[in-house]
């Protein structure tokens, strides 16, 4: 089965639509820049009201404060989208980590393994944004990662209209979604949130 992240969650409406549609994780974006930036205490509060099952991940990118944020917040995961070093991911023990790698034309599929952690996430490199951009990456990269036995995070411009697809050419461990599934930015649209999960439901079934 495939696991399906729901990322840029910024309120208990949205949080608790995508858990009950599906979802097996949600993201909280604790990088103050971006768009789907949530205060570490609001995230409390939302992630108090979730069931225990659901995996409440913590987005990061360079930040010194982390083990503090994600303790606050309630967080059981730690999603690193930055330029953590390998020796950094490692000191975090005790945690579900994701490091998040950036993919484009250059990017060398072996480099996952200079990380131990849990799931290597593959997301769409931007020269200005970490993650939320909406676009997709070459899939045949992201499958080569998985076959040499990475467990991928598969991201970057998913929906329910190409996340079939998707999953068919790399059979990544988990699929997040964040932009293409929003009426605004932190504003998830119900209906392409359960169009996306029930795509991936429907599969799994065929499976």
């Amino acid at each position: 089965m495939t696991l399906i992240k729901i990322c840029g969650i910024t309120n208990l409406t949205d949080a608790l639509n995508a858990v009950d549609t599906g979802a097996d994780a949600l993201g909280f974006n604790f990088y103050l820049p971006s768009p789907r930036y949530i205060a570490p205490a609001k995230a409390r509060e939302i992630i108090d009201q979730l069931p225990p099952n659901v995996l409440k991940v913590g987005v990061f990118v360079n930040e010194p404060s982390l083990i503090s944020i994600a303790n606050d917040a309630g967080i059981n995961a730690l999603q690193l989208h930055g330029d953590e070093s390998p020796e950094y991911c490692s000191k975090l023990k005790g945690w579900f980590v994701v490091k998040t790698l950036p993919v484009d034309d250059k990017f060398d599929p072996k480099k996952w393994r200079e990380y131990q952690v849990d799931a290597i996430m593959l997301d769409a490199k931007h020269p200005n944004l970490r993650g939320g951009t909406g676009q997709v990456i070459d899939w045949t990269l992201a499958r080569s990662v998985q076959d040499m036995g990475a467990k991928v995070v598969l991201a970057g411009g998913l929906s329910s209209e190409n996340v079939r697809e998707a999953i068919t050419a790399v059979s990544p461990y988990a699929v997040d979604a964040c932009s293409a599934l929003e009426s605004g930015p932190g504003r998830k649209d119900q209906k392409k949130v359960s169009a996306f999960i029930q795509t991936i439901r429907k599969m799994d079934q065929e499976i």
